[in-house]
């Protein structure tokens, strides 16, 4: 049999690398499309409280509860996942770091400022009803998800953000707070639809309005917890995707 020639033999290679073209995604189009996503995960969160759970208030009735998964979902996960993606906007790639590291450590306290308030909502409201705090699941994997989160931002902030940590330190430092800031995002997801499940099992009780009757409300919360949980996978994946890593650089200005 005729070997192939050399235009035959590079068909493989030239479709496998126009495909791998037509799969690569620009960031800045990504993060547009995330952004949307994350906002609308905020959106129909605060839809279902208003329009479903009666709305808000300070009261310690179930309308304070309502603050709980709104102010999670804000900041436990969006905002949290916007802080995790500072470093892959490329116009952070290059001169000093300080600043895009004031703003990535700003971000992050702002969405563990929101998650604390979140949680204050939660334990008003059991301690105004008399129920019992911390006995789910559900609840024990959300405040372990936020003890970690206040653990990871004040050893980033001293790695990272003040003066006196040596180089080595945060060398060494860096891989385990990449590492765990991508486990807390993956948590807080993972506490999130947790929530809206179990918030679901408690609500949807009467005979019209039963769960596994998948009512409307039924279908908007599970419709919810599935982007939330694909707002955490893309942002999971655009962190681990290596052409969209700040590249490292042994300047003095990328050290600062």
């Amino acid at each position: 049999m005729a070997a192939p020639n050399d235009e035959e033999g590079a068909v493989g290679p030239r479709c496998h690398h126009r495909s791998t073209a037509m799969l690569d995604v620009p960031f800045l189009p990504f993060c547009a499309f995330l952004g949307t996503l994350g906002l609308l995960c905020v959106a129909m969160v605060g839809t279902w409280c208003q329009h479903w759970r009666g709305g808000f208030s300070l009261d310690g009735s179930s309308r304070t509860f309502n603050w709980h998964p709104v102010l999670m979902v804000m900041g436990l996960v969006v905002l949290y996942g916007a802080a995790a993606l500072v470093y892959r906007i490329p116009y952070t790639w290059s001169g000093p770091k300080l600043p895009w590291k004031v703003l990535h450590g700003s971000l992050a306290l702002g969405a563990f400022v929101l998650t604390v308030l979140g949680l204050a909502a939660v334990f008003y409201f059991h301690n105004s009803q008399g129920t019992p705090n911390m006995y789910s699941l559900h609840s024990w994997m959300g405040l372990g998800t936020v003890l970690l989160f206040s653990c990871q931002w004040a050893a980033g902030f001293g790695a990272f953000l003040l003066p006196w940590a040596p180089s080595w330190l945060r060398a060494l430092y860096k891989p385990i707070h990449v590492f765990f800031g991508s486990t807390i995002l993956l948590l807080s997801v993972a506490s999130c639809v947790s929530g809206i499940n179990e918030k679901l099992f408690f609500s949807l009780k009467n005979g019209t309005m039963q769960y596994k009757l998948l009512p409307a409300e039924a279908v908007f919360a599970n419709t919810l917890g599935l982007l939330i949980l694909i707002f955490g996978v893309l942002v999971v994946a655009a962190l681990a995707r290596p052409s969209w890593k700040r590249p490292d650089s042994d300047s003095p200005d990328s050290r600062q």
